[in-house]
């Protein structure tokens, strides 16, 4: 409903958006013999009256979405910082490797659905790409699975045919565990990879966040890998009890890790799009504050401007009447 108002009002004073609004005024009252011949003086105060108006309107717009922004940001806080201890422990274990040489990358992007919120959803697109640009293997495959709908209109343009899965409206009703659980589980059952990549931005402050990407590998890889030895070759260190495999081991823990993962990486964005939305409407509302004196001192320029030549006209009717 924000929204929507906030794009009515704008059409009504795009025009005003200059360094000069008076010249922007009398251009679109008055032809170009009439702006030479009677000049500044005869822009229509009523004009001017409107134009504040929408910028007022504007403004009240802004300012509430602001306040909307602070509460749910308020809300979604509390939820990040209690999931950040669901994915250190798997970090601990397999740790976060994004430099291992695979055939099938799938990186999955996470943006938000709506705009207003800065330039969030561009870091995001603009780290994916990037992402694909350093697999240079030329038997490698990057396939995209994009999570809102920001990030869908830009990638589609010029990856259309790596998109494997859009997922849209993913924070109509409030984030959970489940709810992020089942998109893992849709993900997981489409999409064939041997390293999935979650790109997201991490909040750190209202007006900060970070851009980041974490790694999860197949169970294939993470058994290829631990036996290769390094970071995951301490995996062959725990014993495991019970009749399962290794194998099977690693496959719940590669599951689960990406719905945690996912879960944290939701949620971190979540927050980073409040965060900027708020800078982003604050801005905004100063911007229309500036936009509101300008026209202010322009239209009391233009009602003395008025009264003088009235004044004017009276004198010099009075003087003609008296000689």
């Amino acid at each position: 409903m924000a929204m929507s108002a906030l794009r009515r009002e704008s059409k009504r004073f795009t025009s005003i958006v200059s360094p000069n609004p008076i010249n922007v005024l009398r251009s679109s009252l008055l032809s170009s013999e009439e702006q030479t011949s009677l000049g500044v003086r005869c822009i229509s105060t009523q004009i001017v009256r409107n134009r504040m108006k929408s910028i007022k309107n504007i403004q009240k717009i802004t300012k509430a979405m602001k306040m909307v922004a602070a509460s749910k940001l308020r809300q979604v806080q509390t939820k990040t910082e209690n999931s950040r201890g669901l994915w250190q422990p798997f970090t601990a274990l397999l740790g976060d490797t994004p430099s291992v040489n695979v055939k099938k990358n799938v990186v999955v992007t996470i943006s938000s659905d709506k705009g207003l919120c800065g330039g969030i959803n561009t870091t995001s697109v603009k780290v994916s790409r990037a992402i694909r640009k350093l697999n240079d293997d030329p038997e490698a495959e990057t396939k995209f699975v994009i999570l809102g709908e920001k990030a869908k209109v830009q990638l589609i343009r010029d990856s259309k045919k790596d998109i494997s899965l859009c997922l849209t409206d993913l924070q109509k009703n409030p984030l959970n565990y489940t709810q992020v659980a089942a998109v893992a589980d849709d993900i997981l059952k489409n999409v064939q990879f041997d390293a999935l990549k979650i790109v997201f931005n991490k909040f750190s402050s209202v007006v900060s966040f970070l851009p980041t990407v974490a790694t999860i590998l197949s169970p294939e890889i993470v058994e290829r890998e631990s036996e290769a030895g390094g970071v995951l070759g301490e995996l062959d260190s725990y014993e495991i009890e019970g009749g399962e495999t290794k194998s099977e081991i690693l496959q719940n823990l590669a599951e689960f890790q990406f719905s945690c993962v996912l879960y944290n990486a939701v949620l971190e964005n979540a927050c980073s799009e409040q965060g900027a939305r708020m800078s982003a409407m604050d801005s905004s509302s100063r911007n229309a504050g500036e936009v509101l004196d300008r026209l202010t001192l322009t239209y009391n320029r233009t009602r003395q401007a008025s009264i003088t030549t009235e004044l004017i006209e009276i004198i010099s009717g009075a003087s003609a009447l008296e000689g």
